[in-house]
């Protein structure tokens, strides 16, 4: 792949979640009105909480938000808004964007109606996070717990529960255990296979979930990994000739394709006793594979 063909697939992840977690938010929104929107997660859908912690990776420089006015980049690794900030939008909660929860200035109204956690960079893997010093995802829940807490000192215990009962929670990670960990260093592939590493990432993704529904959480949907073998940086690393061969190499997507069916498989398992126990809860599988892998290989019959 291109520069065309970058912007191409990063605009294929954003569509295809916003597409998705629209669904799930008219589901539910026919029910009853969601009170906010938190998120989780990595770069997909990291507004810019990376522009408040010490970390080489960040995106507050151009060509980033040369979409937005004025061009200015905002910390988000797109040209404008992320999938994350049209949900919240269209849904009615925000105007215009979700904002990072780091940003100091915001107010709790603001965090009443959501804010993003996420770090670009992160993963499930407590490794990944730590390789270049962005915000694992067990601090990002950290995050939300002190949020709760602000909320709650603001407008009382009661209240901030059933807010956050009605609130729609979004996670989306997972790639960069892969790309940037698993697949470019030797210290998980040393003591894991890679089906072994699967299950321990799905292992790390249930614990966070279960953490999500303790806090009161009832409305929790996740993403499954895109087609890896079709990023632009797997091809050029791994392409025999990188610069005349860029295209997509399927022994990467095919570990992409058996991670999201193990993960769909683990979150049955978990609904199936929530139904039970909470039958009010429920996990969305949002998967991103297959939309995206279908317009790449058929770009003409859909207009590309």
């Amino acid at each position: 792949m291109g520069t065309s063909d970058t912007h191409l697939f990063l605009s294929l992840m954003q569509i295809f979640i916003l597409c998705f977690i629209c669904f799930i938010a008219k589901v539910e929104a026919s029910n009853k009105k969601l009170s906010g929107f938190y998120v989780f997660g990595d770069s997909t859908v990291d507004p810019g909480n990376n522009n408040y912690i010490k970390t080489p990776f960040r995106s507050n420089f151009p060509p980033y938000g040369r979409d937005f006015p004025n061009q200015v980049p905002t910390g988000r690794f797109t040209n404008g808004r992320l999938a994350t900030d049209y949900i919240a939008s269209h849904v009615g909660l925000k105007k215009d964007v979700l904002p990072p929860y780091l940003d100091p200035n915001l107010r709790i109204e603001e965090l009443m109606t959501g804010v993003s956690f996420a770090s670009a960079g992160s993963g499930f893997d407590p490794l990944t996070p730590s390789m270049t010093n962005v915000i694992p995802i067990e601090k990002q829940l950290e995050y939300f717990r002190e949020c709760r807490k602000r909320m709650e000192d603001a407008l009382g215990k009661r209240r901030i529960e059933n807010h956050v009962k009605n609130a729609a929670f979004f996670i989306s990670a997972g790639t960069n255990d892969f790309v940037l960990n698993y697949f470019a260093l030797p210290v998980r592939r040393k003591s894991h296979s890679i089906l072994a590493y699967q299950q321990f990432l799905i292992q790390h993704v249930k614990q966070f979930i279960q953490d999500l529904l303790v806090e009161g959480a009832r409305k929790i949907a996740i993403t499954g990994v895109p087609p890896m073998g079709c990023l632009p940086l797997m091809i050029t690393l791994n392409s025999p000739n990188a610069f005349f061969q860029r295209g997509c190499i399927d022994k990467y997507s095919s570990i992409a394709r058996d991670y999201n069916l193990l993960l769909q498989h683990e979150l049955h398992g978990m609904q199936l006793q929530l139904n039970m126990s909470t039958p009010d809860a429920k996990i969305y599988y949002v998967d991103t594979y297959k939309p995206i892998a279908d317009m790449i290989q058929a770009r003409k019959r859909f207009g590309l």
